[in-house]
Parts: structure tokens; sequence; C-alpha cells
């Protein structure tokens, strides 16, 4: 018997044409995939005129397997990533960002993922830092989250996992039965911004979806992609953003969702903490006679990273202190 390959849509959005060379290369990652059954669903936002490039881009490429929609209704990440997702027809839906390039292996091992039965419900691999500017590649493994890359994890094998990561994950067709992306999550850029929005929609997705479906998010070392990292993500605002939204919302999913506030749950955030504090500072501290330049920027980025931690979870319950980091951020 010939056994049917599922077909695997990707779900791209982006709202900008100043991300336009970096579609154009994720599109060409696109087209070289070696798995057959893809399609893929691009969803402009706010611009016309990338509705308009991307999709002629497409037609020039003779990329037949690709839909370009425009979002003209609510506006934000969650709400075209719900758009896209309906307008798929694949028993897997991938998301990945708008600034990733896939490994050629990336759609075949995407699926390869699931075979280990229904018991998994999502997916999600790492994804790599691609530097536009190399001098910045001396960011610590250990801070990767801020960039959005997955090297702090220090993973290497296939594990169950909490939640999916945005840039690089996919899901059974059936978990959007049992919820979708809210519409109230999944704006923050960083910097500023990241105390006007929700907290990020992947992780309240994946946490709902795994509560529901009693079933397993996995990550697979083997669903790789590379994420470019374009200097203003080192940037102070940026970081002192990300920073502040990731312990705001790990303080939010805990009162959101306590069901899941087990030790086990957050056992990734307390072995990086541990491997920060023990790890990281000490390696750090005894770089400096070396290569004092660079040690200095590890030092620095490091303590804005924990203060501003430390200080998006306590905002998170503690409304004075929100009120506070409101006025230190405007």
């Amino acid at each position: 018997m010939v056994s049917v390959k599922p077909l695997l849509s990707l779900v791209v959005t982006s709202y900008t044409t100043e991300r336009l060379e970096d579609i154009y290369e994720l599109l060409d990652s696109i087209e070289v995939q070696r798995y057959p059954e893809l399609e893929v669903v691009f969803v402009a936002e706010r611009s016309e005129e990338l509705r308009e490039l991307v999709d002629a881009y497409a037609r020039q490429r003779s990329m037949a397997n690709t839909r370009v929609i425009f979002n003209d209704g609510p506006r934000g990440l969650s709400a075209s990533r719900n758009l896209g997702m309906r307008a798929t027809s694949g028993d897997i839906i991938a998301f990945v960002d708008d600034d990733v390039v896939l490994f050629p292996d990336w759609a075949e091992e995407m699926v390869e993922a699931y075979a280990g039965g229904d018991s998994t419900i999502g997916v999600t691999g790492p994804g790599f830092p691609r530097w536009t500017d190399e001098s910045q590649s001396w960011l610590p493994e250990e801070l990767y989250w801020i960039i959005s890359c997955t090297g702090f994890t220090g993973w290497t094998g296939m594990r169950e996992v909490r939640s999916a990561w945005g840039m690089n994950m996919s899901f059974r067709r059936e978990a959007f039965d049992y919820c979708s992306f809210s519409e109230n999550f999944g704006h923050t850029k960083g910097g500023q911004a990241a105390l006007k929005a929700g907290p990020f929609d992947d992780a309240e997705f994946s946490i709902n979806l795994r509560l529901r479906a009693g079933k397993a998010i996995v990550y697979a070392p083997d669903v790789r992609v590379w994420h470019k990292v374009y200097p203003y993500r080192l940037g102070f605002d940026f970081v002192r953003g990300q920073a502040y939204w990731q312990g705001y919302s790990k303080s939010l999913y805990r009162r959101t969702y306590p069901e899941d506030n087990d030790t086990q749950s957050l056992a990734r955030e307390y072995d990086l903490l541990r491997r920060i504090l023990l790890g990281l500072l000490p390696r750090t501290l005894v770089e400096i006679f070396r290569s004092p330049a660079i040690a200095w920027k590890k030092l620095s980025i490091t303590t804005i990273v924990l203060i501003h931690v430390a200080l998006g979870y306590a905002a998170a319950s503690a409304p004075r202190v929100m009120g506070f980091t409101r006025r230190y951020f405007s």
C-alpha cells in the first residue's frame, strides 16, 4: 500500500514593504523544499503594495502553490495568523516569521516529527541566528531568546515543551477546533511597544491548546530555520522591552492558567536563570582580562535583561509597579 503524504500548509504574515527582501529570500527557501505536498498562504496587512509585490514575485517564480491574501479586518499578528489558517487546506498548518530562511529539508522534517502518533498536536523547531552584522555575534547563547533564536535552551534531542516558538512552529488542523490565536495578544515588537501590547500569542495559544486537547507539543531539532538578526535587536530600547515583556508574560500566564503552574512547566526558565547566574556571569568576569570591551557588553546586557525581566514579572501582578514602568518606558 502506498502511503499518502499529508499536505503541509505554511502561513506567513507581514505588514510592511521594508521586509520585502526578507520575504523574497524566505520564498526562495520555500521553493527549494524537498517535500512535495506543500502550500503557502501569505497574509499581507496594512499595505496593498506589499500584497501586490509579493503576489507578483510568486507568479514570476511560478510558485503555483502560493496564495497571497490581504487582511482588511482586525489588525495584528494573531488576527493575520487566524485569517491565514482559515485559508489553508493542509492536515498540518505551520507558521514562520517573515525574516526566517528555511533549511532545504524543513518541510520534510516538520511532517516527519508527527510520525510518532496522534498524541503530538504541535511541533516547534530551532532558530539559528543569521547575523546581518557579524560584530554583534558576541551575544551569549543564554540570551538568544532576545533575538528569537533558540541556542539558550541547550537542547539537542526531541522533547515535549510547554510552548511553541512563533518563528518556527506547526499544529495539526484539529488544534484550531480547540482554540485560535487570541487577538488580545501578539502585538509586541519590543521596546516601548511592549507596554502597549499583549504577550506573545504563540505561548498563550500553545498553553491553552495543550490544556484543552490534552496532547503534546514537541521540540524537533531537525526542523531548522535561520532567523535574521538586525542591529536594532541589540539596541537598549529593544532589549529592555523584550526582557520586560518576557517577565510580564511569565507572571500573566501563571495567573491565567493556574492549572499549568507546576515546577516542571517552568523548568526551562529555572534552568536558564541558573546558567546565567552560575555560568554566564562568572565566565564573563574572567573574560574581562582577555577581552574587556566584549566582556563589558555581555555584563551590561545581562544586567539590563535581569532587571527588566524582574520589573515585568512584578508589574504583571502589582498595579503600582506597572504604573512606574509605564512612566519609565514613556
